[in-house]
C-alpha cells in the first residue's frame, strides 16, 4: 500500500495510522498528527481502491452503500500491511491508534469490527457503522473517539450513535463529539480528538 511512515521521537507513543477520506491521499492528515501528537511516528496511507479517479480503501454501492465483500477483503489487507510495517520500520503493532475522516474512519471501524487486536484506538471523525448483524471481538481496553455532524448529510447522526452503542456493547471506551458544520472535517474536532487522544 502506498503510505509515508514518519519515525516519531518518543518511542514510547502510539503510532498514528492516517486514513483519508474519499479522493485524499497519504499526505492530507499530516497536519492532523501534529496537533494530535508532534513525538509519535506517522503511518499514513493511502488507499487501493480508485473510484472515478478517486482513492478510496474500499468499494460502495451507492453513497452510504458499501460493498461489504470488497470491506471485509480490504480490511483484511489493511490488517496485514499493518502488522508488516510494524516489522519493517520497528514499532510496537500493539500501539496503533488510527486518525480516520469519513471513508479512512470506515475503514478503521472496520478494522475494530472485525479484528480484536488491530488497534489500540481510533479516532473516527464522520463515520458509519461499517457492517451490521455481526458480532464484534472483545474490545476491552480499546478506545475510540466519534466527530460527528449533527447535520451531515452523507453520514446521519444515528450512524454514529450506533456505532458507539456497538462499540461500546464489545466493550470498548467511547466518546462522542458533535459538530453543527455537515460533513467537513473541522479544526474544533481535531482538537476535541487531541484532548481525547492525550487522555488515553
Amino acid at each position: 500500500m502506498r503510505h509515508i511512515f514518519q519515525k516519531g521521537t518518543n518511542p514510547d507513543k502510539p503510532t498514528l495510522l492516517l486514513l483519508h477520506g474519499t479522493g485524499g491521499t497519504e499526505q492530507d492528515l499530516l497536519p492532523l498528527a501534529e496537533i494530535i501528537d508532534k513525538e509519535a511516528n506517522i503511518l499514513s496511507v493511502r488507499g487501493n481502491v480508485l473510484e472515478n479517479g478517486m482513492p478510496r480503501f474500499f468499494k460502495r454501492l451507492a453513497e452510504g452503500v458499501f460493498d461489504e465483500e470488497d470491506l471485509i477483503f480490504r480490511t483484511k489487507e489493511l490488517h496485514e500491511f499493518l502488522d508488516e510495517a510494524a516489522e519493517k520500520y520497528a514499532f510496537d503493532r500493539d500501539n496503533i491508534v488510527a486518525v480516520g475522516y469519513s471513508n479512512g474512519a470506515n475503514i478503521a471501524a472496520s478494522l475494530l469490527f472485525h479484528y480484536q487486536n488491530a488497534l489500540k484506538g481510533a479516532s473516527l471523525h464522520h463515520p458509519m457503522v461499517p457492517r451490521r448483524g455481526i458480532e464484534l471481538p472483545d474490545l476491552s481496553g480499546k478506545h475510540a473517539f466519534i466527530s460527528a455532524g449533527t447535520n451531515d448529510p452523507i453520514c446521519p447522526s444515528y450512524e454514529s450513535e450506533d456505532l458507539k452503542e456497538l462499540l461500546e456493547a464489545a466493550g470498548a471506551s467511547v466518546v462522542i463529539h458533535w459538530e453543527d458544520k455537515g460533513h467537513q472535517l473541522t479544526i474544533s474536532e481535531v482538537r476535541a480528538s487531541a484532548a481525547w487522544y492525550q487522555s488515553l
